[in-house]
C-alpha cells in the first residue's frame, strides 16, 4: 500500500507537501488520559491565543485559503479543517470529541496549527491518493447512507473510487472513519514548503513520538512532495 500524490496536484499547488504518520496497533477502544490531557491543554491555549482574532486573516490559515481559491474552492463556504476548528474555538465552542485517535489528531493540529486527518487503513482499497476527482468517484457524507458524486476535477483524498475527503482538506467521509475497532491509522498533515514546513514536520515527529512512546504503536513517518510523490506505507 502506498500514499501517492498525482503530479497534477503539484502543478496546481506549487510547494504543497504532506507529512505522513502511519500508526499500527492503536488501541482506540478505551479512554486515554494522556490524550485527554493533551487536547485539554491545547484547546485552552488556542482559546486564549485566538480570543478576538480574525481567524481568516491569521498566518496559519492564509496559505490554505489562498490554495483553496487557486483550486476554485470558496474558502468562506468550504474552509480548511484547521480554519474551521480554530474558528469554532475562538467563538467559544468546543473541540468535537469522537474518540482518542481523533482527539490526538486534533490536539497536534491545534498545537502546530496545521490540518491533520485520521483514516482507518482497513477501509482503503489499494493506495491512498491525493488527486483530482473522477466521474465514477463517490463520497458518503458523515451520518448519511446515500453516497454523492462530486463530479470531476475536485481535489480529494481517495482510495480506489471512494473519496475519503472532499474539497482537499474540508471534510472527511463516513467511509473509513475512525471507530473503536480501528487499529491501523493513516495521519496526513497538509502544508507548504514555503510557509509552514517546520510546523508540518514538527507535528509529524511529535505525533509519531507520542504514538510510539505513550501508546506503544508501531510507527512509520515520511514527507511527500513534488520530488518524492510516492511513499510506501
Amino acid at each position: 500500500m502506498r500514499f501517492v500524490v498525482e503530479e497534477a496536484v503539484f502543478q496546481q499547488l506549487p510547494g504543497v507537501c504532506f507529512g505522513v504518520v502511519v500508526a499500527r496497533g492503536v488501541d482506540n477502544s478505551r479512554p486515554l488520559p494522556a490524550v485527554e490531557q493533551l487536547l485539554k491543554e491545547q484547546v485552552a491555549r488556542v482559546r486564549e491565543q485566538f480570543a478576538g482574532v480574525n481567524v481568516k486573516e491569521h498566518p496559519a490559515c492564509l496559505p490554505y485559503r489562498q490554495a483553496m481559491s487557486r483550486l476554485g474552492i470558496n474558502p468562506n463556504k468550504f474552509p480548511a479543517s484547521i480554519e474551521a476548528l480554530l474558528s469554532r474555538l475562538a467563538k467559544g465552542g468546543d473541540c468535537p470529541r469522537i474518540s482518542p485517535v481523533v482527539d490526538l489528531a486534533n490536539a497536534f493540529c491545534l498545537k502546530h496549527l496545521v490540518p491533520m486527518g485520521a483514516h482507518d487503513m482497513a477501509r482503503f482499497t489499494g493506495d491512498i491518493m491525493v488527486r483530482f476527482s473522477r466521474p465514477e468517484d463517490t463520497f458518503l457524507p458523515f451520518g448519511k447512507q446515500e453516497a454523492e458524486q462530486p463530479g470531476p476535477g475536485e481535489l480529494v483524498y481517495a482510495s480506489g473510487n471512494t473519496i475519503k475527503t472532499r474539497r482537499w482538506i474540508w471534510r472527511q467521509s463516513e467511509d473509513g472513519k475512525i471507530t473503536t475497532a480501528s487499529r491501523d491509522i493513516f495521519f496526513p498533515i497538509d502544508g507548504f514548503h514555503d510557509s509552514n514546513l517546520d510546523a508540518v514536520t514538527a507535528a509529524r515527529d511529535e505525533l509519531a513520538a507520542f504514538l510510539s512512546s505513550v501508546l506503544g504503536c508501531q510507527v512509520k513517518t515520511g514527507l511527500v512532495n513534488a520530488a518524492n510523490p510516492v511513499l510506501e506505507l
